[in-house]
Order: C-alpha cells, then structure tokens, then sequence
C-alpha cells in the first residue's frame, strides 16, 4: 500500500524549544514502524532540547540554514546540505546560530515514538 503525505497538509507539532516539527510518514500517520520521517524547522536563537533515544537511530540533513550540532562530546558547525548521523543512546542538540530558520528533514530507525527519548534541561 502507497502513503503519500504532502507536507504541506501534514500536522504541525510546536515544540517547547520553539520549532515546529511536521511528522510525514510516521507511526501517526500511518502503521509504520521500522522507519519514519518528518520535518522541524527550527527559528533563529532556538536549540533543540538536548535529549537521547533509547532505541533509535536518528539522521538529521540540514536543508537550510546553519548552526551547532553537538552528538556526544562531539560540537560541530552544521549547514545546509549537511547530514549528521546520531548513535543510539547519544544525548544530541543543534543549536541554531544562524539569522535564517534551520529547516531539517528528520529519519529515525525504527519509527519515532515519543516513549523512547529522554530529555535533558538545557541549564
């Protein structure tokens, strides 16, 4: 069976740090499990809640925009056409320090499930 998704017609999540996520193909729009996409756009000055997964890999490819990227221990400088790949159980945030949103397209293996991160505070 083909699932189309169009994203501009997908749901828009806003998330505490400010960016809005729209989940594409994933286990809420449909009964996938073993992968899953979505797109978080994440406005200037904003950083992605540090926080890990227990049970999933995740990749993030920067569209546009540019910013910090810290996997780990590991801090880099992160622009558009960049994909970063995060381990399973490695605490992750991405700092946007640019002047323009950072629009990134979120894969994750398996599917994304809300019960499997662990977030951090930020202070």
């Amino acid at each position: 069976m083909m699932i189309v998704v169009n994203r501009d017609r997908a749901a828009i999540i806003n998330t505490p740090h400010g960016s809005e996520i729209r989940p594409l193909i994933d286990r809420t729009t449909s009964t996938i499990t073993r992968c899953s996409l979505a797109e978080e756009v994440l406005p200037p000055g904003c950083a992605v809640t540090p926080h890990h997964h227990r049970e999933t890999e995740e990749i993030y490819y920067v569209v546009s925009g540019r910013g910090t990227m810290t996997v780990g221990s590991d801090i880099r400088a992160v622009q558009q056409g960049d994909a970063i790949y995060i381990p399973i159980g490695q605490t992750h945030t991405l700092n946007n320090t640019g002047v323009e949103p950072i629009r990134l397209i979120l894969v994750c293996g398996p599917a994304f499930s809300y019960e499997d991160q662990i977030f951090y505070d930020k202070s």
